[in-house]
């Protein structure tokens, strides 16, 4: 017998686009008692017309310019934080003391001392809570764990990640506004490193554990844009680029770049392990492919055959992959809107007595951490331990 879970979105841009797809979708393909019913969206009062045009489209049952007023409602469930990230505390909290279970974009907050906040609030409350790191969703990245999980990798001395997008390279491209509050440090808190690498250093740290030391360097390229609500020219604080070296608790060295200052680059993410026993990498711009080289087999430790070592290319569309068996048949490949989709479900899934979703809150807070000293470090100059 279904479940209705009545949910109220904040936001409607992007993420509140994404999300409510997930939410329409979740049930058609995965089997799960709870029925997510789009109960209600909130967005500022500046934005009414958009409002009303995304609950139409979505078919929200109601909508609100006050947040505080779908967080206190009795027949609202479930809270999904999709606003700017300077909102992120205050929400979280009121949402925890009013008993609802709490979705949360990435980065989890501001600061590791505002994430604290947030985690002690939904602890002490005891409310279910996830943090939505989509990309621990997309089939090839959980295969890539797999992978690792089986021993085919081995002892791993690598680790390098990519984050790299063009679209704010224009001198004239304002900050601030509600198409550009990334590039606003009193709404985002940071640049790419909050944005960008928070994923890149989530996937990581699920994939090779924590982080042990960090050194880093930050820029910012144009130093100053006119913004878009006031129209006067500000100083711009947060970080166009960030590039940081890192140590690995498991002794591996790891190397991460992210900049939205790479002409052609779009979205484009990447993710390369090397090991004793192989090799894995990932492509975010070909998200069906990971491709894997291996040296070793696992089980004996013997070096397989000279003439078939060689990269292979795994099209991640078989019921085996993770996820798969709930989509198409094999060879037909899913896409961005997916990961948000197999997250739910899997957030679903935890609910009704299934394993802990991950990340939660206090997992987000340890990757906001790593943000915070990877910011320190480009601040003082030096390498910073975790």
């Amino acid at each position: 017998m279904s479940k209705p879970l009545n949910v109220a979105v904040l936001g409607c841009g992007f993420m509140g686009r994404a999300h409510s797809n997930a939410y329409s979708q979740v049930n058609h393909f995965f089997d799960r008692e709870h029925q997510p019913v789009l109960k209600a969206c909130y967005a500022r009062e500046q934005e009414k017309d958009k409002l009303e045009a995304f609950a139409k489209r979505w078919g929200y049952e109601s909508m609100d310019t006050d947040w505080r007023k779908l967080v206190e409602r009795e027949d609202i469930d479930l809270i999904d934080v999709c606003v700017p990230n300077f909102m992120h505390h205050d929400v979280v909290i009121a949402a925890a003391e009013a008993g609802k279970i709490i979705v949360c974009e990435k980065p989890l907050a501001m600061s590791l001392a505002e994430a604290q906040e947030m985690v002690d609030a939904v602890e002490k409350a005891g409310v279910a809570n996830m943090v939505s790191f989509n990309y621990r969703r997309v089939p090839a990245i959980a295969l890539f764990k797999q992978i690792i999980e089986e021993g085919r990798v081995g002892r791993p001395f690598h680790y390098r990640a990519t984050y790299n997008q063009d679209y704010t390279i224009g001198a004239d491209v304002p900050q601030g506004g509600m198409a550009l509050w990334r590039l606003d440090s009193r709404v985002a808190g940071s640049g790419v490193t909050g944005d960008l690498l928070a994923h890149s250093i989530d996937t990581a740290e699920w994939l090779n554990g924590p982080i042990k030391r960090v050194v880093a360097h930050t820029e910012t390229f144009i130093k100053q844009r006119k913004h878009a609500d006031t129209g006067k020219v500000e100083k711009v604080d947060i970080d166009d680029a960030c590039m940081f070296l890192a140590i690995f608790a498991n002794g591996s060295m790891g190397t991460f770049e992210s900049t939205r200052y790479a002409r052609g680059r779009k979205n484009y993410s990447t993710m390369e392990m090397n090991g004793e026993n192989g090799s894995v990498f990932f492509d975010l711009e070909d998200p069906h492919i990971l491709q894997y080289f291996k040296y070793a087999d696992p089980a004996t430790g013997r070096k397989i055959e000279d003439h078939l070592t060689g990269w292979q290319r795994i099209h991640v569309t078989n019921f085996e992959h993770p996820y798969m068996k709930n989509w198409w048949v094999p060879g037909c490949t899913i896409g961005y809107e997916h990961t948000f989709i197999n997250g739910f479900a899997d957030f679903l899934a935890s609910l009704e007595g299934g394993e802990k979703f991950m990340p939660d809150m206090r997992s987000a807070m340890r990757t906001q951490k790593v943000c915070d000293m990877v910011l320190e470090s480009a601040k003082i100059g030096q390498w910073v331990d975790i």
